[in-house]
């Protein structure tokens, strides 16, 4: 193998470490981003969901239902929806060039529209690559898993 076969060699390598490297960088930044939000949930915090979500953003539901970025931030903000926990565990992070999937166990506490709720849930979240940044696209959720007995 000449020099420059080597040198043509050692590039890709290079290349491709770098590569790696760019995704393991990129599923770090969605999994704090995705708690980060998941945070803002829970905090009632509006700005900070809305930079976060796209401004085209759905969310469906287990049961159908459909949600915009406008819905969300009206039950962040009318004061009928408080949460004591919103957490994700078990997440997961798929990237594909400027789009990415998470998937993650989400357990949910409080009030939802007044009524108690404590239940988890499987997700799958959609983030794609803006020039401001990641942005929570689309969202896809389970039913509420049934509940584990206690012993």
């Amino acid at each position: 193998m000449g020099l420059s076969a080597l040198l043509l060699v050692g590039a890709m390598t290079l290349v491709g470490a770098a590569a790696n490297g760019a995704g393991t960088d990129d599923q770090r930044i969605l999994m704090a981003l995705d708690t980060r939000y998941q945070k803002a949930v829970q905090d009632n915090d509006a700005k900070t969901m809305s930079a976060i979500l796209s401004d085209d953003f759905i969310l469906v539901e287990g049961d159908g239902t459909r949600s915009t970025k406008a819905d969300l931030l009206r039950s962040a903000t009318d004061g009928k929806t408080r949460y004591i926990h919103q957490e994700d565990t078990e997440q997961t992070v798929m990237v594909s060039g400027d789009t990415a999937v998470l998937t993650a166990k989400l357990w949910v506490k409080g009030l939802e529209d007044g009524a108690k709720v404590d239940y988890k849930m499987w997700f799958s979240d959609v983030y794609v690559r803006t020039p401001k940044g990641w942005r929570y696209y689309f969202g896809q959720a389970s039913l509420a898993l049934p509940s584990t007995p206690k012993h």
